[in-house]
């Protein structure tokens, strides 16, 4: 009996019949600019993400828990599972490099769901003053 009391006393409380929400990210990665010179192909680039996400640990295992659509020259994608952004911007510069697109393009979010593909800015002043 005083070895329950003390094994009751011990353990965790455990909430019992709350169900945890679900959470839906949606991450959006504009490619307009690119897509519009011809430079990268938005329906490339989904390809190139349903082979590289991984769902627990291994690639090619998205199931309904993350769905990448292309809508026109945007690739949006939706997860129900926890996805970081971070991870998101790392698999696009995998893509740029593996495409040799790294030299021209970067990756830079514009607000707290979204990433653009930027061009760097290149000064031209330099050369022209020599």
């Amino acid at each position: 009996y005083i070895l329950n009391l003390i094994e009751d006393r011990i353990m965790a409380p455990v909430a019992r019949g709350k169900k945890s929400k679900r959470v839906v990210t949606k991450y959006v990665l504009d490619c307009t600019h690119p897509a519009e010179d011809k430079i990268l192909d938005p329906e490339d680039f989904v390809t190139f993400l349903n082979n590289r996400v991984k769902v627990g640990g291994k690639t090619g295992n998205l199931g309904q828990n993350i769905i990448i659509t292309k809508e026109k020259n945007t690739v949006a994608l939706n997860a129900d599972i926890p996805l970081s952004k971070r991870y998101l911007k790392y698999l696009t510069k995998k893509y740029l490099k593996k495409n040799n697109l790294r030299d021209w393009l970067r990756v830079v979010a514009s607000n707290k769901t979204s990433f653009e593909l930027r061009y760097f800015q290149v000064d031209n002043e330099d050369e022209a003053d020599e």
